[in-house]
């Protein structure tokens, strides 16, 4: 994979740790929240997400990175106990379902070695790892089955259904039945 010094991101720097903790502060608040007081766990998402539309319904748990980084159209569904890792936007357009247990990494870490670790860490301060990120991006009427992961730098097109444990490692396109792993187009719609 190509990698430009943009992907690459530092993860451990306090600015990030503080992100993040407030992120897993609000998602235990989400968590703990009454179910059926919607308007507290409206303004929890709000506070959360760097957008949300109308009519959005995230079951818990829910968890993710910094929350910031993840917009969220009108008519969203996202079923109980997902993952976002958002180090990058995560942008999910309208009418869009995501089942249960569906994953989403806009981080990863080099193939190679000699890529991935960094020889001085202790003395420039930083992790002993290098980690890069892609943005990841789910267009309109899009339904994601369950147990599905979608991996750094995929967009998947409209009206497109990622089959039931795919993994999602490239762009799928939009009108058409993708699944497997790799997820691969199987029909057009």
């Amino acid at each position: 994979m190509n990698y430009e010094a943009k992907d690459f991101m530092e993860t451990a720097d306090q600015d990030t740790l503080n992100m993040i903790a407030r992120a897993r502060k609000l998602t235990r608040d989400y968590y703990f929240s009454d179910y059926n007081d919607i308007q507290k766990r409206r303004e929890i998402l709000e506070e959360l997400l760097g957008g949300m539309g109308e009519n959005v319904f995230i079951d818990t748990p829910f968890h993710c990175d910094y929350g910031k980084n993840i917009f969220l159209g009108d008519d969203v569904i996202i079923n109980m106990n997902c993952t976002f890792v958002d180090n990058k936007p995560i942008r999910i357009g309208n009418r869009v379902l995501i089942a249960s247990n569906v994953q989403m990494y806009t981080s990863a870490h080099p193939v190679l070695a000699q890529e991935r670790l960094v020889s001085e860490w202790k003395e420039k301060g930083t992790t002993f790892f290098r980690t890069f990120a892609r943005p990841i991006e789910i267009k309109d009427n899009v339904w994601i089955g369950g147990g599905c992961i979608i991996l750094a730098g995929v967009t998947i097109g409209e009206n497109t259904v990622i089959g039931a444990g795919s993994i999602v490692t490239r762009s799928i396109p939009a009108n058409c039945v993708a699944v497997g792993n790799p997820c691969k187009v199987i029909r057009r719609l």
